[in-house]
């Protein structure tokens, strides 16, 4: 029987333990098991467990995962955001492109991974990332949920945590907001590492895709069907336990 063929990409988890929103968010229990296994699982369903991996600064993050069996890369605790924390984890890979998927989207559609994967095949050039139409208007007036603004071919012009595109009237009218699953080549995560700070922007909004803005680099946004709901607060994961069991 022959070899299965290496994928050309793989899918990176950055897990910190001190967010300062939800300490422990990755570890947090979901119907029996932590956050970050029910992302793990996901990413799996993607690419399988061999090319998917977490990357973390905590010991307590990576007991959790290597007991269910997940490959564990140690990263450094000054790690600016989790594409920083990529970034580290990048050195010791040897893929064409990394799929960075984050810790707290427990509730991600496998499909849309491949999704936004195939999307950098076509795009190899750009960064990208992906959006989903906004269909709660709380989360169109959320702090916690970063907004997207796109051309009509899809280049990223500018993420917000305000309610953005906003109308004259001040009602919700039509929005998007991140999906946090992004591809980007080595070449770029290492760009994206090379500073040393955040820039003002970025430091302001929180959002770590505009740091690619602000290097020139162009960011290219796949709309999904599917919705998502990340887990910023406590609040969010009750939320997704709801969901999950079916209420």
């Amino acid at each position: 029987m022959p070899a299965t063929a290496r994928p050309d990409c793989a899918i990176v988890i950055p897990a910190r333990f001190a967010s300062s929103r939800f300490p422990g968010k990755p570890l947090a229990d979901i119907l029996g098991k932590p956050m970050i296994r029910h992302v793990w699982e996901r990413c799996v369903q993607a690419l399988g467990p061999e090319h998917v991996y977490v990357a973390t600064d905590d010991a307590r993050i990576r007991a959790a995962c290597e007991g269910f069996g997940a490959h564990v890369l140690m990263t450094s605790s000054a790690c600016l955001t989790g594409t920083d924390r990529v970034a580290e984890a990048a050195r010791a890979l040897d893929y064409e492109f990394l799929i960075n998927v984050q810790g707290d989207e427990p509730m991600l559609d496998p499909a849309d991974i491949l999704a936004v994967a195939q999307a950098w095949r076509c795009h190899g050039g750009a960064v990208i990332n992906a959006m989903t139409a906004i269909a709660e208007e709380r989360e169109y007036w959320s702090r916690n949920v970063p907004k997207v603004v796109a051309t009509q071919d899809g280049r990223l012009m500018y993420m917000s945590r305000a309610a953005i595109p906003a109308n004259k009237g001040g009602s919700f009218e039509k929005a998007w907001k991140q999906v946090c699953i992004y591809c980007f080549s080595p070449a770029q995560l290492a760009a994206f590492a090379s500073v040393s700070a955040k820039g003002p922007i970025e430091q302001i909004e929180d959002i770590e895709i505009l740091r690619f803005l602000d290097l020139g680099v162009e960011v290219r946004m796949v709309e999904l069907a599917s919705t998502s709901i990340a887990v910023d607060t406590p609040e969010d994961l009750e939320r997704v336990v709801d969901a999950l069991r079916g209420g």
